[in-house]
């Protein structure tokens, strides 16, 4: 087989790109955060859903570094709070809002609401842009919860405190990072999204 072109990650959140990576160790791909490429501009999250900024950031970081590019944008969908922040999630309480920020405006917002109705989904959207800038493949997945009135557990980043998996009767924040590679929205849509990239890259390579 063919080695596979490394893959740039349009992402410059940290937690985020370590947690992409170790997804994609096992099947030999190496990825590069856009970090590393001083010169790529911010991509400005325009699209009115979580495909559209996956397949921007893919595409704009792409043409930037003529290099094959993984666009990711996923966030929280809370359903009292008609699907909010959704799209917004990073900056649900301003653009450079922390984790903190985010969470507080979050729970401020759900003080009325009963524990029955405090579901929401975490969504995941995916998608892959050849150096050209072309999208090759794109996929979502999602993982379904609720809202807990307290943070619970260390672990994660974003609203993994709050996000407790019911069957579970644990938080994001409570799991073991290993199970959350397996349970999670990323992972979920990962796990479509990384044979497809095999599948593609084997066909490419395997033509040079």
């Amino acid at each position: 087989m063919s080695h596979f072109p490394s893959i740039i990650l349009a992402s410059r959140n940290q937690k985020k790109v370590d947690e992409i990576s170790d997804l994609l160790k096992p099947h030999s791909i190496q990825m590069q955060c856009v970090t590393d490429f001083p010169d790529v501009p911010e991509v400005v999250e325009d699209g009115n859903t979580f495909r559209e900024n996956a397949a921007k950031k893919a595409s704009e970081v792409a043409l930037n570094t003529s290099q094959w590019t993984i666009g990711e944008d996923s966030g929280l969908m809370i359903d009292a709070l008609n699907g909010a922040p959704g799209i917004f999630s990073a900056r649900f309480s301003g653009e450079d809002a922390t984790d903190e920020q985010n969470n507080a405006k979050m729970i401020q917002e759900l003080q009325d609401v009963s524990e029955e109705k405090r579901t929401a989904a975490y969504i995941c959207n995916v998608a892959l842009s050849n150096p050209q800038g072309e999208i090759c493949l794109q996929t979502q997945a999602s993982c379904h919860g609720r809202i807990t009135e307290a943070p619970r557990g260390q672990n994660g980043f974003g609203y993994d405190p709050y996000f407790e998996i019911i069957e579970l009767h644990k938080t994001f924040g409570e799991l073991a990072p290993i199970v959350k590679q397996h349970l999670s929205h990323r992972a979920r849509a990962f796990e479509k999204f990384i044979p497809q990239v095999v599948d593609l890259f084997r066909h490419q390579f395997s033509q040079d």
